[in-house]
């Protein structure tokens, strides 16, 4: 079988899988790579999520013996909810991006990814490859562009014609030499809706960005979310999809393909103030599918906490004075308090001597900043 037939049977094979779209390319080196991985590392433009060998980012030989091409493959995914949860007066909801709706995006991709490398294997069995989904070596949006999947925008996320920016991405090193696509052209123009509706400055507009203020990323660290991002957050509690929703290629674009990565009204937009105190077991089982969910439930109940100041929900204060007092965890604490002095308006006694008994209690010297500024700001509300 000459590798053009085979190609054009890999592509109807990933119909029947479920692959919404794929492109071909080769293994040639990214070298055109090097210097704007190099500027973002002096520039502190990395979030130590990436990988960390820049050589292996760059040449597939490295991490592949004598690799030919390069599949790339992307699965479209919905950014409207088919089902909604019920508006309840008071109650109060944060959200997942949608890149973090239904069953984790890994799980599915790698899933599709093995059943087209088990397609590939019974029509070339001598054949190698390598299949990789974000957390890979190279970097897939860089790879989809080559193989013209689409092209990179001003944000940095590869937008298809097809489906706009909201697609994951995944690519497949092999050492059959197919003939490769025509590469993603850049179409973004003199649009840059996406660098202006940025609230933290994130977008550089020449399709990097400084992902260290990227609300996507600051909902994902560990530790206490720094003070300039957490009005900016709003409500939602993972991801962003700011630069995505204002982008026009988005525009109309919604897909349900795929009904493992359907949201759930009550999983995706969930109510905030039991996430506070929810135990290690009920929020696996409950958002353990999520890709949102990786980094445990910390950052959430941290972020969820976040999205409570900011809706200044005052039914919350109850459940935040008793995280205050009793979570064992500094970060949890710190930011419990900082969200009272936001909520709180007129803070009684009884509430400025709860401050300054926590203060005197706490052993962590960052909850206890936290814990002091916000008493401050209780108390300006007096004078």
């Amino acid at each position: 079988m000459t590798t053009a037939a085979l190609k054009a049977q890999i592509i109807e094979a990933c119909k029947e899988i479920g692959i919404d779209k794929i492109g071909f390319t080769t293994a040639d080196p990214f070298e055109y790579m090097v210097e704007p991985l190099l500027e973002q590392h002096e520039k502190g433009h990395t979030t130590g999520f990436e990988h960390r060998v820049l050589e292996e980012r760059i040449y597939p030989d490295r991490i592949f013996d004598e690799p030919k091409s390069i599949l790339s493959i992307c699965l479209a995914y919905p950014s409207k909810p088919l089902e909604k949860p019920e508006r309840v007066k008071g109650e109060r909801r944060g959200s997942f991006a949608r890149a973090s709706w239904g069953v984790d995006y890994h799980d599915i991709l790698r899933e599709k990814m093995d059943r087209l490398v088990e397609f590939m294997q019974e029509k070339v069995p001598e054949a190698r490859f390598k299949p990789m989904v974000d957390t890979g070596e190279l970097i897939d949006t860089v790879v989809a562009q080559r193989a013209g999947v689409g092209f990179i925008g001003r944000h940095g996320l590869l937008i298809t014609e097809e489906f706009g920016s909201y697609v994951y991405l995944g690519e497949i090193i092999t050492d059959i030499p197919f003939e490769p696509d025509q590469p993603g052209v850049f179409g973004c123009g003199e649009c840059t809706r996406c660098v202006t509706a940025c609230p933290t400055g994130a977008i550089l507009g020449n399709g990097q960005l400084n992902p260290i203020v990227c609300l996507s990323y600051q909902t994902q660290t560990k530790g206490s979310m720094p003070d300039e991002f957490r009005k900016k957050m709003g409500h939602v509690i993972y991801g962003c999809d700011i630069c995505q929703q204002t982008c026009p290629y988005n525009i109309g674009k919604d897909f349900h393909l795929h009904p493992e990565m359907e949201p759930e009204p009550e999983r995706e937009t969930p109510l905030l103030q039991p996430l506070l105190t929810i135990s290690n077991k009920d929020f696996k089982a409950r958002f353990g599918v999520l890709a949102g969910s990786w980094r445990g439930k910390k950052p959430l109940q941290r972020n969820a906490i976040i999205a409570l100041a900011n809706y200044r929900d005052r039914s919350a204060i109850p459940e935040l004075l008793k995280v205050m007092e009793q979570d064992p965890r500094p970060v949890i604490r710190g930011t419990a308090a900082w969200a009272l002095g936001q909520i709180v308006r007129r803070p009684n006694p009884e509430l400025l001597e709860f401050f300054h008994e926590r203060i005197e209690a706490e052993e962590d010297d960052e909850a206890r900043v936290e814990m002091e500024m916000a008493l401050a700001k209780l108390e300006e509300t007096i004078e």
